[in-house]
């Protein structure tokens, strides 16, 4: 098979997208949040964990820690106990004391809108920087996760499985103001049609656009 062209897999891309925008005109990040604080939260503790685990627990979680001082207060083994069920809760509440000391003395218990800021501070990498600043700040950023993986290598737009390499890859295949949207779309796609075990090649929108299609 033919090597395809920079200007042809950008063109694919931006068909697959319009496709996928008429197909789910719902698609949006899969947790819940109400500030930017939530959301750093609630992306930490989606490391290894499903959306789904992470909103169960964040309902009460975030009932009862509502600033960054709050996090820093409660003994280590309280916080563990109340995000347990995340699994590797242990390091997570580790990373969410530390992280939040940090937003307290650097940034006024604020959490920064900037990916070099976001990407100091502890448990924090560029895929849950990129999620707070294009969900809650409307910055454009490309969030590479389990879905984002996936779906881009079966659709042949990368050829990795490195989250910043499979990152600048697509940020050079779509313009920035597609970005965000990008995500929301290939992630609601990966939950409901292109499910890892269970693809649904034959009822999805975008087949013909698919190398890896059944």
């Amino acid at each position: 098979m033919a090597r395809e062209s920079l200007t042809n897999k950008q063109a694919r891309l931006a068909l697959i997208l319009d496709r996928l925008a008429a197909a789910y005109p719902d698609a949006k990040v899969g947790l819940d949040f109400t500030s930017p604080l939530e959301l750093l939260i609630a992306t930490i503790l989606s490391a290894q964990c499903t959306d789904e685990r992470v909103n169960i627990v964040t309902k009460s979680l975030f009932a009862k820690y509502r600033t960054a001082a709050d996090y820093v207060d409660v003994p280590v083994e309280e916080l563990e106990l109340d995000i347990k069920s995340t699994g590797f809760y242990r390091n997570k509440a580790k990373n969410i004391q530390a992280c939040c000391q940090q937003l307290i003395e650097r940034f006024g218990g604020n959490v920064p809108t900037t990916l070099d800021e976001l990407v100091t501070l502890a448990g924090v990498g560029r895929k849950t920087a990129n999620c707070v600043l294009s969900n809650c700040y409307n910055i454009p950023g490309i969030t590479v996760d389990t879905h984002v993986t996936r779906i881009s290598n079966l659709l042949k737009l990368v050829n990795s499985q490195d989250a910043v390499k499979i990152e600048f890859a697509l940020m050079k295949l779509m313009p920035e103001e597609r970005w965000n949207a990008f995500d929301h779309l290939i992630i609601t796609h990966g939950r409901r049609t292109c499910i890892a075990r269970r693809p649904q090649c034959q009822t999805c929108v975008i087949r013909d656009c698919c190398p890896s299609a059944q």
